[in-house]
């Protein structure tokens, strides 16, 4: 299952280029069953970020792209009346795939961005009484523009917490520019990549990844990474317990494509910041001096020391 794994990776490169961390990052969020937050300015590749990855995993993919009016019911589903039964019957509301983009999530109103994210925590939508189960994998990959506020409603910071990760992909260096320009010249990159996971391999995986070994030493190593966050005199409010859950998880995703079952702190390092860093409220004396939350977060992995015999696998 690794081997097909990795090659996910070689595929959606086909499409995505130079961005191999961002890659490996979203395939580990997948398999770590968590949900992806892309904050980027428009055109550097987000949405076809999401199509290689539906491709190379055989998902089915939908799109919505998030306006002040649409409505939660675009998202959930709806009941309509049938004239001829004179039933309701449940059409089923973009969700109810196994990717889902929302396209500028912060494009819409308040109350459509509940309805995603509690679709999201659920995985599953509950409609005049009766209760429809989302597909198996459901993932959102949800993006927003962080530059321009005009029509735009931020996420709360405790919908922010329902993303295990907020990833930026950044734009591509000079060579990589041409290279995208040059692998578009006769047809669209997109048509080359294969599909080498299957939904039951992806499900299995996660299983997999879920089950592997997490001493004793490094889950309290992630934890008091966590608690650094809330003691820290720069952050006014540090992360919450589901972030303490969502680092060992996806920290054991970063071991699976390593091929190891087993979890080191070298592990949690790798993914630390990615989980923490849109979770964090900094104060204003750190907005003052221009600390930014990664800073802060490295600050942290420096300060706190990591369990010797773990990592030297005693």
């Amino acid at each position: 299952m690794l081997e097909k794994a990795k090659r996910v990776v070689e595929e959606v490169k086909k499409v995505i280029v130079g961005k191999d961390e961002i890659v490996e990052k979203v395939l580990m969020v997948i398999f770590a069953s968590g949900h992806i937050l892309l904050e980027d300015v428009p055109g550097v590749g987000k949405t076809t970020l999401a199509l290689a990855f539906s491709k190379a995993m055989n998902l089915d993919y939908r799109r919505v792209q998030f306006t002040s009016d649409t409505m939660a019911s675009d998202i959930t589903g709806f009941s309509i009346y049938n004239k001829h039964t004179g039933n309701l019957e449940y059409k089923k509301g973009a969700a109810f795939c196994n990717l889902l983009l929302a396209d500028e999530i912060n494009r819409t109103s308040p109350k459509t961005q509940a309805a995603l994210l509690e679709v999201m925590e659920e995985q599953r939508v509950t409609l005049d009484g009766v209760t429809h189960v989302l597909p198996k994998p459901f993932i959102c990959i949800a993006t927003q523009n962080p530059i321009g506020s005009a029509g735009t409603q931020n996420l709360p910071e405790s919908q922010l917490d329902r993303f295990m990760v907020r990833l930026s992909m950044g734009y591509p260096t000079l060579e990589n520019q041409i290279e995208i320009i040059k692998n578009r010249e006769q047809l669209d990159p997109l048509q080359l990549v294969e599909s080498t996971l299957s939904l039951e391999d992806i499900l299995q995986t996660r299983t997999r990844v879920k089950a592997i070994h997490a001493a004793d030493e490094v889950i309290r190593y992630a934890a008091v990474l966590c608690e650094a966050t809330r003691n820290s005199p720069l952050l006014e409010r540090g992360v919450s317990p589901r972030a303490v859950i969502a680092v060992v998880s996806l920290a054991k995703a970063h071991a699976f494509l390593r091929g190891r079952d087993f979890l080191i702190p070298e592990d949690v390092q790798a993914i630390f910041a990615d989980v923490c860093r849109h979770r964090l409220i900094l104060k204003p004396q750190a907005k003052v001096k221009k600390e930014a939350a990664a800073e802060i977060l490295q600050s942290i992995l420096q300060t706190e020391k990591a369990p010797a015999m773990i990592r030297q696998g005693k």
